[in-house]
């Protein structure tokens, strides 16, 4: 990886911080034997934008930006060839139940000799309710939501892909994202809010990274991911979402948040809201730990509170 060309695609708060972890202060990003810093004129770190405002922010992080849109194939002929290394971070289209984004960029990225790696960042919601359960890896995804099969589509034409085309594909299976300084990620607005819980006997588990700590394991992923291989990418926490937002209250000062019953939930929660609370799952990190060798930050919640 130090003289490769590494797209990111979809670089918003989360590329932004594998770009500040890659060019900052070395700080043992994940474990012994990969640096936390990388030469910024031996690795060159490419993104694409739809945007031409953009640019001029990107290029001052140091990064050169390639504008292209997902929605439009015919701009992606550029990137072929163009990077060793993809990080793939973009959402899937809003409707349908396949992922033609990604689609087109592959397609895109075949034209010439294909990328070595990519690592493709999906969600833990392809595992649908598993009613608090311990969940790995090797469990069998049944998506609950539209959103979460246009993910399992996504997954499975990458990996497909990649086994034809020799590529070395690592998927991040991700659950909710927070960070005090990311737009929608800081949990106190939440509670701020006056949004409920969901009283102790109809909730369920909730699974946390902090976006620093997801930075720092799709980094490591690009040096360490094995071929086709999936990885859950969470901290240490097992909490229910109501003691959740329990802690989070407590630790700033704050009420904590009204409880509800399930069967007035539709009062209190949008249809976005509902289908994350309607799902409680377990999440394993022991890959993530052994395989990727990533050393969290933040192991659980209260530490980031705390901080």
């Amino acid at each position: 990886m130090s003289r490769s060309r590494l797209l990111i695609v979809g670089c918003g708060d989360v590329g932004m911080r594998v770009v500040r972890a890659l060019r900052g202060p070395q700080d043992r990003v994940a474990g012994p034997g990969l640096p936390g810093r990388v030469c910024a004129g031996r690795l060159r770190v490419i993104a694409l934008t739809s945007s031409p405002q953009r640019c001029a922010p990107l290029r001052t992080a140091g990064v050169q930006p390639v504008l292209g849109d997902l929605d439009d194939a015919s701009s992606l002929r550029r990137l072929a060839g163009l990077a060793d290394a993809v990080l793939y971070l973009a959402p899937p289209p809003g409707s349908g139940d396949s992922d033609p984004r990604l689609r087109a960029l592959l397609r895109a990225l075949s034209l010439r000799a294909p990328p070595a790696r990519f690592v493709y960042a999906s969600t833990t919601g392809v595992y649908g309710d598993c009613r608090g359960e311990w969940v790995t890896e090797a469990r069998a995804v049944n998506p609950g939501t539209d959103r979460a099969r246009r993910r399992v589509d996504a997954e499975a034409q990458l990996r497909a892909w990649g086994r034809v085309a020799g590529v070395r594909v690592s998927v991040l299976r991700i659950p909710g994202i927070y960070a005090p300084d990311r737009a929608g990620g800081r949990p106190q607005d939440r509670v701020l809010r006056g949004t409920p819980s969901l009283r102790p006997e109809d909730d369920g588990v909730t699974n946390h990274i902090h976006a620093d700590d997801l930075a720092r394991a799709c980094i490591a992923a690009l040096w360490r991911g094995q071929a086709q291989r999936v990885v859950q990418v969470c901290d240490d926490s097992d909490m229910k979402t109501g003691d959740y937002y329990d802690l989070v209250a407590d630790l700033s000062g704050l009420p904590r948040p009204a409880r509800v019953a399930r069967a007035d939930a539709g009062a209190h929660f949008s249809a976005a809201q509902w289908s994350f609370l309607n799902e409680s799952r377990r999440l394993s990190n022991a890959r993530m730990k052994t395989e990727l060798r990533v050393r969290l930050r933040y192991p659980t919640v209260r530490e980031c509170l705390l901080a």
